[in-house]
C-alpha cells in the first residue's frame, strides 16, 4: 500500500535539492571539520599529530580548571568589550556624517570604507610602526604636546587597548559600509515630520535613526563580536599574547598549544570550547537583544 506524497513534503524535497550544494559545502568545511575535531579532543596525540591515547574528558577538565585558561577567558572578554560596542558607535557615527548630502561626498564615503580592502596582515603591520614606542608616530605626536610616551604594545594595562583600536580600524569599513545601506533606506519624511513638530538634532538620532538602523545595528553586534572571538593576526602581529599573557586570547592560546607546544587534543579542546562559548554567546543575543530591534 503507497501514501500520497503530500504537498508539503513535496515542497521540502524540493527545496532539499536547492540547498544540496551549500549542504554540502557546509558539510565539508563546517560539521566534518568541527566532528573531527571533537573527536580529536578526546584524545592524546603524538608532536606529529597522531592519536595516541583516548582521554576523554580529561583535557577538558585540564582546560576549564587551568589558571592560563581564565585568564584567556579575561582578555577575550575586554577585547570583545572594547573593541565591538565602541567600533560600532563610532561606525554608526561616521555612517552619519557619510549619509549626508553634500558636494563630494562620495569621496568621503571612499575614503571611510578603504579600510575593507586592507588585509588584517596589512593594518596590523602599519598599527605596529604607530605603536612603536621610539621611532612611533602616536609617541612622537605626544611628545610635541609635552607629554610623555605611552609603551603601547609593551604594558599590559594598554596593550589590550591598542590591540582593539587596531581591530576597531580594521572592521571600520565594512561596519560604515553596512550602517550606510540601512540609513539611506530610513524614510526622509519622517525626519521632515520630525523637525515640523520641533525635534532636536540629538532626538531625531535618537528617536528615528538609531531604532530604524537597528537591525543593522544587532547584525554588526552578532557579526563583530564572533569576528573579534576569532581574531588572530594583529594579535599575533602585535603582541603574540603578550605582555604577560594580557592578550592571549582563547583563539593565540590554541594556536601555542598546537603548533608551538604541539598538543593538538588539548588545542582540540580548546577550539570546541571556543565554538561553545561563540553559539552561547550568539543565543543570548537572539533571545535578549533581538527582541529589541524595530523592525519596520
Amino acid at each position: 500500500m503507497t501514501f500520497p506524497v503530500g504537498r508539503a513534503t513535496r515542497r521540502l524535497a524540493i527545496a532539499l535539492v536547492f540547498l544540496a550544494p551549500s549542504l554540502a559545502l557546509f558539510a565539508a568545511f563546517v560539521f566534518v571539520p568541527l566532528t573531527r575535531t571533537l573527536y580529536i579532543s578526546l584524545f592524546f596525540t603524538t608532536p606529529t599529530g597522531r592519536l595516541a591515547a583516548f582521554a576523554g574528558l580529561e583535557q577538558y577538565v585540564e582546560l576549564l580548571t587551568s589558571a592560563l585558561f581564565r585568564s584567556g577567558i579575561l582578555a577575550s572578554t575586554l577585547f570583545a568589550l572594547y573593541s565591538v560596542p565602541f567600533g560600532i558607535a563610532l561606525a554608526l557615527l561616521l555612517a552619519v556624517l557619510a549619509n549626508q548630502r553634500l558636494r563630494g561626498i562620495n569621496f568621503f564615503r571612499t575614503l571611510m570604507s578603504s579600510t575593507i580592502a586592507v588585509s588584517a596582515a596589512v593594518g596590523s603591520l602599519l598599527f605596529l610602526m604607530l605603536y612603536n614606542p621610539s621611532l612611533g608616530l602616536l609617541n612622537y605626536l605626544l611628545s610635541l604636546l609635552g607629554l610623555r610616551g605611552i609603551a603601547w604594545l609593551q604594558d599590559p594595562g594598554s596593550a589590550v587597548v591598542s590591540l582593539s583600536v587596531t581591530t576597531m580600524w580594521l572592521v571600520l569599513g565594512f561596519n560604515i559600509i553596512v550602517l550606510l545601506a540601512g540609513l539611506q533606506g530610513v524614510p526622509e519624511e519622517l525626519y521632515e515630520a520630525a523637525k515640523l513638530d520641533g525635534a532636536s538634532g540629538a532626538m531625531l538620532f535618537f528617536r528615528i535613526t538609531v531604532p530604524l538602523v537597528s537591525p543593522f545595528l544587532f547584525f554588526l553586534l552578532v557579526v563583530d563580536t564572533i569576528q573579534v572571538l576569532q581574531a588572530f593576526t594583529q594579535i599575533h602581529v602585535l603582541t603574540r599574547g603578550g605582555p604577560v599573557d594580557a592578550t592571549r586570547t582563547i583563539v593565540y592560546s590554541l594556536y601555542l598549544d598546537a603548533f608551538q607546544n604541539f598538543q593538538f587534543g588539548f588545542a582540540s579542546a580548546q577550539a570546541f570550547v571556543l565554538f561553545l562559548i561563540v553559539l552561547v554567546l550568539t543565543v543570548l543575543q537572539f533571545r535578549y537583544i533581538e527582541p529589541r530591534v524595530h523592525y519596520q
